[in-house]
């Protein structure tokens, strides 16, 4: 019983510490330079992105104050406050220091924290930041496109690789995968967005109206990873990326029903990063 306790205080601290969070992203960088830009991952990139997502979520739970769901993670955050502020200082430090190795990217970088930035700012309370709200409609689509951005369009630009057409493909695909997994994450945080007055499409959509929306971004990053094989991708790296958006369908239904943090915090982030986990494996058996 002890042991049993002891592993899930330090289950729970790599999950909501955002350790987790920050693995899958590195794992997703994986990805986009094996199957787009074909070459080893830029170190300082990916410990860059690690950073950076540490101090990023850190700081976007430092400032979530409650919810209108029963949480196991915000109550967590709210316990460990002060985690959340330390883990943001390192994150932000080991980001600084990492950025410098990039420093002529720094254009494409800093868009990168401040699209960071930006997603958690309305959480501020200072009204400038507080009137973010109120334009916050699009924001499922900004953090998808946010994730996109700094996972697989950002390392084909600091490789200076060129755009072709899988590299557009791959992004697009990205895109809609992602931003499926973002809908089920706005629906469970409907009632939150509403109470803060955040407003946002999966607010406004009725049930079915949600459906379509899930479905159909799911069905075009699935008939986008098809279209890869077109350009020489093998059936096996197309069963790859199609896997986690099989299993994301599958899990619909049941996800809509349950709000555990940790079938959202793990499962759901953790399909994010499954397509670059399973090419680590392949690539090293």
């Amino acid at each position: 019983m002890l042991a049993k306790t002891l592993l899930k205080k330090i289950f729970d601290f790599f999950l909501f510490t955002s350790f987790f969070i920050a693995c899958c992203a590195v794992m997703m960088v994986y990805q986009t330079y094996t199957l787009v830009i074909v070459q080893p991952v830029n170190f300082y990139f990916s410990a860059f992105v690690f950073f950076s997502t540490v101090c990023s979520y850190n700081f976007h739970w430092f400032l979530t104050p409650h919810s209108v769901k029963p949480s196991i993670r915000l109550q967590w955050a709210i316990n460990h406050k002060y985690y959340h502020f330390i883990l943001f200082l390192i994150g932000m430090t080991g980001a600084i220091v990492f950025f410098y190795f990039l420093i002529e990217h720094w254009v494409y970088l800093g868009i990168a924290v401040l699209l960071s930035f930006l997603y958690s700012a309305p959480k501020i309370a200072l009204s400038p930041f507080q009137w973010l709200k109120r334009i916050a409609i699009g924001k499922t689509i900004f953090l998808a496109a946010a994730w996109t951005y700094v996972t697989a369009v950002l390392p084909i630009i600091i490789e200076n690789i060129a755009w072709t057409q899988i590299a557009i493909l791959f992004c697009i695909g990205q895109f809609f995968f992602i931003y499926a997994i973002c809908i089920l994450f706005d629906y469970r945080d409907k009632d939150d967005d509403k109470a803060e007055g955040i407003r946002s499409m999966i607010t406004y959509f009725n049930e079915q109206g949600i459906n379509r929306l899930f479905w159909s971004s799911l069905l075009i990053f699935l008939s986008l990873a098809l279209l890869l094989k077109l350009s020489g991708f093998l059936w096996i790296t197309i069963i790859i990326m199609s896997f986690p958006g099989l299993l994301l369908a599958s899990l619909y239904n049941f996800v809509k029903k349950n709000y555990s943090d940790y079938l959202y915090f793990f499962v759901l982030d953790g399909l994010m990063m499954l397509s670059g986990l399973l090419l680590w494996l392949m690539n090293r058996f």
